[in-house]
């Protein structure tokens, strides 16, 4: 395919993208998900589980190998734009005085699910459909559980932001304990790795320098970063030069995370939360929402979609294996943060709502899904039983939490963006 041709491809595929969306979302819409679920169910539809199924030629000739990588160079900067967005709405004087039930939240959500995970990576292992040969016992078990603590952090955050209670203490400790629970997920996977490659020093090396450089940038880089902030009420608002470096910042920031093996996102996040606050959060926030919510990251969401094989599960016995998976992962993640949550002081509706949003995985749990394949620790067949798993956990999210956090906001007579 010449640039030319792959140039023109890529403009049909994204019109077709941005306009499956929409009409996935309109109808989403009426069953109560948010528009970011509906692009993740929009990807599953055009690639090989439906339309690659249904029409094979069709999909091929719509999604060619040869724009898969322009496609996911344009997600990953989306998403990396998006999280630099939670990133500057996150409001960490929300959680003083709730940091104990941010950490027992966050704990729970890691240490239940990983033993669980564990479990059923120990159960599991000796079935040749599942897992690798060369996989030893305890890695297997180290991986799954690691792939049971993920909490879908991009599309968490999405939520919550279309939910409107981004600003909130409920949104705010929720987005604290997701970002720590993946954070220690990426640590956990950084082990599994290490025992893949026989080199206990890579683990060492990507927690270290992960810790070391989101302190670097929650103390140096917020000092640092502070002139923007100055800047931007000198100059009466945003200017070329301070978007400028802004932006390199960010991509710096994602890139340096990237490199030490905790994932892109984490540096954006990080990026986002070290920047001034008040008139130059409000005028980037401003600048960057609405372009990449519209046009980068359904990109994203479908692009992770399409590599999605539903097929896979063909017989009653995995289906009664991805049933179980999926108890394991709902009893892990959703009751043990619910319960982690009721303990330390939140109120039946909070708790409830924070275990639904903490239970969905979303894309996260296909990236590293996605890492455990290419690695070749898991079989495509125990990937699609993964990937059932993060679809249903995070189609459940958008209706329960409607059901059983607004429907209690407004029983209470509060404002809806209450914390």
């Amino acid at each position: 395919m010449s640039n030319l041709d792959l140039v023109l491809k890529l403009f049909f595929q994204l019109a077709v993208i941005l306009a499956v969306c929409r009409v996935v979302g309109l109808v989403g819409a009426r069953l109560g998900q948010t528009q970011v679920v509906c692009e993740m169910v929009a990807g599953v539809l055009l690639g090989p589980s439906l339309l690659g199924f249904t029409a094979p030629d069709v999909q091929a000739w719509l999604f060619p190998k040869a724009t898969m990588p322009v496609l996911y160079a344009i997600s990953q900067v989306g998403l990396v734009l998006y999280m630099f967005i939670i990133g500057l709405e996150f409001d960490v004087s929300l959680i003083r005085g709730r940091v104990r039930g941010a950490v027992l939240v966050s704990w729970s959500g890691v240490a239940v699910p990983l033993a669980l995970g564990a479990f059923a990576g120990v159960t599991l292992r000796d079935d040749a459909d599942l897992f690798a040969p060369h996989v030893s016992v305890a890695t297997g078990a180290l991986y799954l559980g690691a792939a049971m603590c993920i909490t879908a952090f991009p599309m968490l955050a999405r939520i919550i932001h279309e939910k409107g209670i981004a600003r909130t203490r409920l949104g705010t400790l929720t987005l604290a304990a997701g970002a720590s629970d993946d954070a220690l997920a990426w640590c956990l996977l950084a082990v599994v790795l290490s025992q893949i490659q026989g080199n206990a020093m890579t683990a060492v090396q990507t927690i270290a320098g992960a810790a070391a450089y989101g302190v670097f940038m929650l103390t140096v880089g917020r000092r640092l970063l502070a002139p923007l902030g100055r800047r931007v009420e000198q100059d009466g608002g945003l200017t070329p030069p301070t978007m400028v470096t802004t932006l390199c910042v960010l991509m710096l920031s994602a890139w340096t995370t990237d490199a030490l093996g905790i994932y892109a996102v984490f540096g954006a996040f990080l990026a986002g939360v070290a920047m001034p606050r008040g008139r130059f959060a409000h005028a980037m926030t401003a600048h960057v929402d609405l372009l990449t919510t519209t046009f980068f990251l359904p990109v994203f969401f479908v692009y992770s979609g399409l590599n999605t094989r539903i097929a896979l599960l063909d017989s009653p016995h995995l289906w009664l294996i991805a049933t179980a998976i999926l108890a394991l992962a709902v009893a892990g993640k959703g009751l043990a943060c619910l319960a982690a949550a009721r303990i330390s002081g939140e109120a039946w509706s909070d708790a409830i709502a924070i275990g639904v949003l903490m239970n969905a995985r979303g894309l996260m749990e296909l990236i590293i899904l996605n890492i455990g394949l290419e690695r070749g620790i898991i079989t495509p067949t125990l990937f699609t039983i993964m990937v059932v798993m993060a679809i249903v956990t995070t189609l459940m999210a958008s209706p329960l939490f409607e059901l059983v956090y607004r429907r209690h906001v407004v029983a209470v007579g509060a404002p809806a963006r209450a914390g």
